[in-house]
């Protein structure tokens, strides 16, 4: 696995690949990488592209300098699960190399009712900070595909709006979300998760598959007051649950009209935020 740190060696490597007909599959991470991250790597590999990772801790995405400061950095640890995984090339760029000119403000254009709700309203000004890092990480690459999770649905909304105003020739591969045995999705936060807020968390996912099992026969609203109880009941506190349409975003009105339902939701178990979702209808 070749690792780098300056974009300009990276893309001296990556045209030569490119240039001998190697497509370029990219997974762009913050590190404290889980098999979540892998199943990435793999998906990348399986389909025949040059597995390329990124592992940057993106400032401009954290709106509370506190929760940057404990943001997990295992990187030994990650550079052995991807050498494992079969990567073949890792860019782990320093803060000045991603944004040499200090510009730490995030994306400049909105992205409207996309970044308006559940993350956005929670985390103001989070989405033009991943907008910012990716769009500079996608003239790092160049990739012919961007794989990224199911976990972070409204983020990948986000990434392919993103994708279609760049103009860019990169194709977005959302992949499912990778769960531990008790449903937990597995998230690089859950290692600051203390004993007690571990066995807490699943009933995250548990108030999700309730909500699937209930749609649509039940209405949205009440399906999402049911699912916040189950999660108070075992001491979490859900900051939202929320059933959108998969493609705007907005609570739904009519279940049978969208093409595409999602439950999304967002619960603090002790002092660790943790997001989840799940696809009601598709």
């Amino acid at each position: 696995m070749y690792v780098f740190h300056l974009a300009a060696d990276l893309h001296r490597h990556l045209s030569t690949l490119a240039g001998a007909g190697r497509s370029i599959g990219f997974v762009p991470t913050m590190g404290a990488l889980h098999e979540g991250h892998i199943s990435l790597v793999r998906c990348a590999l399986n389909c025949g592209d040059l597995a390329v990772c990124s592992i940057f801790v993106n400032p401009t995405q954290f709106n509370d300098p506190e929760d940057l400061r404990k943001y997990p950095r295992t990187p030994e640890k990650d550079l052995a699960m991807l050498a494992k995984a079969g990567c073949q090339v890792l860019f782990m760029p320093p803060v000045a190399e991603v944004y040499p000119n200090g510009d730490q403000g995030g994306f400049a254009e909105s992205f409207g009712r996309l970044e308006e709700v559940m993350e956005g309203a929670f985390r103001p000004g989070h989405f033009r900070g991943v907008a910012q890092v990716v769009a500079r990480l996608l003239e790092m690459v160049n990739p012919h595909r961007l794989y990224m999770g199911q976990k972070d649905f409204q983020q990948t909304a986000i990434v392919a709006e993103l994708l279609r105003r760049m103009q860019s020739n990169a194709q977005l591969e959302v992949t499912p979300t990778v769960r531990e045995p008790d449903g937990l999705a597995m998230s690089s936060r859950n290692m600051r998760l203390d004993a007690e807020a571990r066995r807490a968390a699943p009933a995250i996912y548990r108030a999700l598959s309730e909500a699937r099992n209930l749609f649509p026969e039940m209405d949205a609203p009440a399906i999402c007051r049911k699912a916040m109880k189950t999660m108070e009941d075992v001491g979490l506190r859900p900051e939202y649950f929320e059933i959108v349409d998969g493609r705007t975003l907005q609570p739904i009105g009519n279940p049978h009209q969208p093409d595409m339902v999602v439950a999304c939701t967002a619960a603090w178990a002790g002092d660790v935020r943790l997001i989840d979702n799940i696809v009601l209808k598709q």
